[in-house]
């Protein structure tokens, strides 16, 4: 897998953590930036994506807004 994935994340987010345990069951390697300790990294998130809510994901530069698990999939040739 040759595309880099960057997710955007807080630790109590439900829908982050399913994203990570995806990422993991599939080995996919990623960034994670934790938005509610780090002010750069959420005022990054809002300017690339314009979303307040998270997670906000990028593979390569293909942006996914929330847990879908079929475009992941798809995105990471997966499926």
């Amino acid at each position: 897998m040759d595309k880099n994935v960057t997710i955007y994340t807080t630790p109590t987010c439900h829908f982050c953590h399913l994203s990570k345990d995806f990422f993991k069951a599939h080995g996919v390697e990623f960034t994670e930036y934790d938005v509610l300790s780090d002010l750069d990294k959420r005022r990054e998130m809002v300017e690339r994506s314009g979303q307040m809510g998270v997670p906000v994901i990028f593979v390569g530069d293909e942006m996914v807004i929330g847990f879908d698990q079929q475009r992941l999939a798809s995105l990471l040739n997966l499926a």
